[in-house]
């Protein structure tokens, strides 16, 4: 599998990843709302606004991941703030597990989120492929070079 495959690959996993995740948390918003139903996430309204808030920009990343897979070359920034985006979500996990307060609830979750996020956020950077060949770069004086 070539480095371009590789990154095509992880950009469409992680994008439907993240589409079905931020459906299931913004589909939880609305889902809080309705008569008589019990939410299995033990937070509030406003935990309940912020999670279809973060459903919806999931989707959102995800389309953008997704885009990726038909020109990889072109979307080589999606990929670089992905895995800043992955990067942080890890090193949250890290301060979370060492905190100590969030293992009632998550379990050794955090640490296994973290790896994953991490990972993906290396692989990101380490298969993202190279410039365009046919990227006309500008000189210094900001125009394009002659033919």
């Amino acid at each position: 599998m070539t480095r371009e495959r590789g990154y095509r690959a992880l950009c469409g996993v992680l994008g439907g990843l993240l589409i079905v995740t931020g459906f299931a948390m913004f589909g939880g918003f609305f889902g809080y709302h309705v008569p008589g139903s019990d939410s299995p996430i033990p937070t509030g309204p406003v935990g309940h606004y912020m999670m279809g808030f973060a459903g919806a920009a999931l989707v959102a990343w995800g389309g953008c991941l997704i885009g990726v897979v038909r020109r990889p070359r072109w979307g080589r920034s999606v990929g670089t703030a992905s895995a800043v985006g992955l990067f942080m979500a890890g090193l949250m996990r890290i301060v979370a597990w060492i905190v100590g307060d969030y293992h009632v609830m998550a379990g050794e979750a955090l640490r296994i989120e973290a790896v994953l996020f991490l990972s993906a956020a290396l692989a990101l950077i380490w298969l993202r492929p190279a410039l365009p060949d046919d990227i006309i770069e500008p000189d210094d004086v900001g125009q394009a070079p002659a033919p």
